[in-house]
């Protein structure tokens, strides 16, 4: 049995399908998604609704991201956020032109059952972006961090590799999980389309919503794979790219 992580999505299906294909997921593997399922590539509402379809075969967890709760609101009051507009909902919203209120309400219990983040037997953190407590996700005070936070990447990536765990100058957030596995900062903003490693943190958002790829990483190995660049599975489309 093994466990995947799958970094943020952004409505881009046809990545998606490639990265399962290529994991060769099998019984009683469990697939954990990292959040930002929407906003971005013109297929955001056939995202969620394939993976619905697909816990209905596989172990999934589901934890939410700060896109998924935009479009959770919209869907249910058909409020329009700006800010989501111009960062990807204008085209998560035309992509559910097809879809009945009823699909559209099942859309919305599933974004509402979201997690904001899932702890595992090993004491693995998955979370879409981070939290800011000292003591940890369970005393976080403002939820929204979970899916906006990026203080915690922020800190993991700017550490001294040379400071020993034990130090009292160690980060405390950090010391809480073996190992914490985030989406929500796309590693392209460091020049990688890859995976980043730092401190005991993992970043597989590989930058799908712009001109990266999609990640799906077995958290015991750390082997991983990943979708052709975005772009060419979406020639005609921007996504979030300004040109």
């Amino acid at each position: 049995m093994a466990t995947f992580a799958i970094g943020d999505i952004h409505g881009g299906l046809k990545a998606l399908i490639q990265v399962l294909n290529k994991l060769e997921i099998k019984d009683g593997d469990t697939l954990i998604f990292l959040g930002d399922y929407v906003d971005g590539w013109s297929e955001s509402a056939q995202v969620i609704q394939f993976v619905m379809e697909l816990s209905e075969k596989i172990n999934c967890i589901f934890i939410k991201g700060n896109h998924d709760a935009w479009c959770e609101e919209w869907l249910k009051s058909d409020y329009v956020n700006p800010t989501w507009y111009m960062h990807g909902g204008k085209e998560t919203m035309a992509s559910y032109a097809g879809f009945s209120k009823e699909q559209k309400q099942k859309h919305y219990e599933f974004f509402k059952a979201m997690p904001m983040y899932h702890i595992d037997v090993e004491n693995r953190l998955f979370i879409h972006a981070g939290f800011t407590s000292m003591h940890g996700v369970e005393k976080e005070v403002v939820e929204e961090a979970f899916y906006y936070d990026r203080t915690l990447w922020e800190m993991a990536v700017s550490l001294d590799k040379g400071l020993d765990e034990d130090s009292d100058l160690y980060p405390n957030r950090l010391k809480h999980y073996s190992e914490i596995f985030i989406g929500h900062t796309p590693t392209i903003n460091f020049n990688s389309f890859e995976p980043m490693h730092a401190a005991n943190v993992w970043n597989i958002d590989t930058g799908v919503a712009f001109f990266g790829k999609l990640t799906g990483m077995n958290v015991d190995t750390k082997d991983y794979v990943q979708s052709d660049k975005i772009r060419t599975l979406y020639p005609n489309e921007k996504g979030r790219n300004r040109d």
